[in-house]
């Protein structure tokens, strides 16, 4: 499935964006205020520039010691940022943003200019539906056929739930 296609993607209001020259405390208030996570740094063309999130400000702004009324946010900002595309696949941005330990993903249009921002909570909570339809589905697939796979299915609950007894009364009798 694709970014565009989720309900959160068109239904979400618009990314609070930021400009380089911005002082830290700005986006600490504005963070604290609408209870977000990040603020994307934008030029006059809405091109992104770089990203500010909670870890950047902990890290580089209060780590560092820095001035948060007098630190740019260009000082402590995200400059390599990842962005995507509208038409990119929701689950491998989903893996990518997971594998590689980031949050927050601006989705920019074919020219880079930012269109919205989506959060790995906002693939998640939409992509956690369609991931149980699809093992019902396989599922039942896999139980059709000539050969039914019940009888391995209840053995291997049956198997299971041995060896949690098992290691409930080990646990139990220490």
């Amino acid at each position: 499935m694709k970014i565009k296609d989720r309900p959160e993607f068109r239904s979400k209001p618009a990314a609070f964006t930021l400009r380089a020259g911005d002082t830290a405390v700005s986006a600490i208030r504005t963070m604290a205020d609408r209870n977000i996570g990040s603020v994307v740094i934008i030029d006059d063309d809405r091109m992104v520039k770089g990203i500010v999130t909670e870890r950047d400000l902990l890290r580089r702004l209060l780590g560092k010691g820095l001035d948060p009324a007098k630190t740019p946010l260009s000082a402590i900002m995200t400059n390599e940022v990842r962005t995507a595309s509208p038409d990119d696949e929701l689950l491998d941005w989903l893996r990518q943003m997971s594998n590689d330990r980031f949050r927050h993903l601006p989705v920019v249009d074919a020219e880079g200019r930012l269109i919205n921002l989506m959060s790995q909570g906002d693939l998640v909570s939409y992509t956690w539906p369609d991931l149980f339809a699809h093992m019902r589905d396989m599922t039942r697939e896999s139980l059709k056929g000539g050969r039914s796979q019940l009888p391995i299915l209840i053995g291997a609950m049956a198997a299971y739930a041995i060896a949690v007894l098992v290691l409930v009364k080990l646990l139990w009798q220490h």
